[in-house]
């Protein structure tokens, strides 16, 4: 089960530190002692096997131990991100029936005065204070009760609770953007989880000697596998709230002798914008990225500037958490690639019929394996169009909607959302191959294409770029460094430059907001 992370790594060396939080150290039997005193507050509480608890804080020692706590009780923890505002939080909850809310001081008022709309919540915990609220806090709904209050009621619980759980139970809601609008909320098990934390942990080499910092949000299933695999392996995780201040991160890097640092392609850009040989890395053993493709100009920068790193360039996706990585042995020789499928896990490429493609060939993206979500939440026409049957009876492969290239040696090529493609002049574009072209340009930081509607070509293709600092660049300049190295009908229309691109909470690029209506 995904709880016994943290419970085995409480029995092997129970005195390590687990966790860095705001300067603050907390061992594996803090973590272990108090997500158990939760555990059985939750119980008391009334949380039944199953239900859902969604956790609305930034990164903080109490996130950690909510989530092993929720698991611990038998119920599903839902990650929230910190700064998602009351519209989206009451849907979430609404949507997934959330028994009980786990929020900052500051969200108490907000979440009282919209209880109305929050028919299924029947608990609210507090972080940051021990004050009762002035309502009558035994008659309302939800019951308020205060994180410290709890860990000193159940203080006496330092044992975890005697509930079955088995591989297949729910352990985890993670919602993602819909196209529709509405996020999505993907299922996933224990065994889901499980596998994927044994997977990625084996092939990045992880041991309890690591020092992993965390500055993406838990909410983000590629900060919340940092806490995951981290503890599955004994290690220490550094958890940081944000990548605000990339200076102090860096620092942070040096003085917690960190060595491994999970990044995505924006925090990489603006890495490189910054002079690295001011700092001293020589703990820092890998650095990897997911969420979008890394730039090969990102990582042959990067081998460059720090030649003793390891780089690992790998593919995921929320429904099934990761699908491959490039071995450290072909970063220098592909560059272009996101790797081979990582271990238990099997993909191919198919056509728009379902039927196997040869090597060469682009087609979507198919993933099989014990990481692949259970469906969406409440969701089956959704889940029908990315989960299918496959030829053995009662298994199901993932559709990923993405757009990739499998060469002979079976190494994957990303090609592009099968959403995102372009079709200008009848031609079909991807923009991952344009912007690919844009960030080989010396003086261009970060590239996103998008399609804008028209009404002779389809579509045409725009490009909006961030420039290095201090750099200048005419959009004529741009224009003729692509007709130099793309296809005369993969060239933009138009070059939009721009001081920064909109960001997602996760720190992807947000094209949704540089489409055109």
């Amino acid at each position: 089960m995904l709880q016994s992370f943290l419970e085995q790594s409480e029995q092997n060396d129970p005195q390590k530190v687990a966790l860095v939080v705001d300067q603050q150290r907390y061992t594996y039997l803090e973590l272990e002692q108090q997500s158990n005193r939760l555990a059985q507050a939750l119980l008391q509480r009334g949380l039944g096997r199953g239900d859902r608890v969604a956790i609305h804080l930034e990164n903080s020692l109490e996130a950690a131990v909510a989530i092993f706590a929720v698991l611990k009780a038998g119920g599903v923890f839902v990650m929230v991100n910190p700064t998602t505002k009351i519209d989206k939080l009451s849907y979430v909850l609404n949507n997934c029936r959330a028994r009980v809310l786990i929020i900052p001081e500051k969200k108490r008022k907000t979440v009282f005065e919209n209880s109305d709309l929050l028919p299924h919540l029947k608990n609210a915990i507090t972080v940051g204070t021990t004050a009762e609220s002035p309502e009558d806090n035994e008659l309302q709904m939800p019951r308020f009760d205060a994180w410290d209050q709890l860990q000193s009621e159940f203080a006496d619980h330092i044992s975890p609770p005697a509930i079955p759980t088995i591989s297949i139970d729910l352990a985890a809601l993670v919602y993602t953007s819909g196209s529709t609008g509405n996020p999505k909320g993907v299922m996933l098990t224990h065994l889901n989880m499980t596998s994927a934390a044994r997977s990625i942990t084996t092939y990045l080499m992880n041991e309890p000697s690591d020092i992993i910092l965390n500055v993406l949000p838990l909410s983000f299933d590629y900060g919340l596998y940092q806490l995951l695999m981290a503890f599955r392996v004994g290690a220490t995780l550094v958890l940081e709230k944000s990548f605000t201040y990339p200076h102090a991160v860096l620092q942070k890097i040096i003085s917690e002798r960190v060595t491994g640092f999970p990044l995505v392609p924006t925090m990489s850009a603006i890495l490189l914008k910054m002079d690295l040989s001011k700092y001293d890395f020589t703990n820092l053993r890998f650095i990897t990225n997911t969420g979008a493709a890394l730039p090969t100009e990102h990582i042959l920068t990067f081998r460059k500037r720090l030649p003793h790193v390891q780089i690992f360039s790998m593919y995921g996706l929320t429904e099934c958490k990761r699908v491959s990585y490039l071995p450290l042995d072909q970063v220098d020789t592909r560059t272009g690639s996101v790797g081979i499928a990582m271990p238990d896990t099997e993909v191919f490429i198919v056509d728009d019929a379902g039927h196997h493609l040869p090597p060469e060939h682009v087609g979507e993206l198919v993933v099989r394996g014990a990481n692949v979500m259970k469906g969406y939440w409440e969701a089956p026409e959704q889940t029908a169009e990315r989960l299918k049957p496959a030829d053995l009876p009662n298994e199901m492969l993932l559709y990923t909607g993405d757009l990739f290239r499998m060469d002979r040696e079976g190494f994957l090529y990303f090609v592009g959302r099968r959403d995102d493609i372009i079709k200008s002049r009848g031609e079909k574009v991807s923009p991952k191959e344009v912007e690919n072209v844009l960030f080989t340009h010396e003086k261009i930081s970060e590239a996103a294409v998008v399609g804008d509607p028209d009404p002779v070509l389809g579509q045409s293709i725009r490009a909006i770029v961030t420039l290095m600092p201090g750099e200048e660049l005419a959009e004529k300049e741009v224009l003729a460094y692509c007709r130099k190295h793309l296809e005369d009908f993969m060239v933009p229309q138009k070059i939009e430059f721009r001081d920064e691109l909109p960001k997602s909470p996760n720190g992807k690029i947000d094209k949704k907001q540089l489409t055109l209506p």
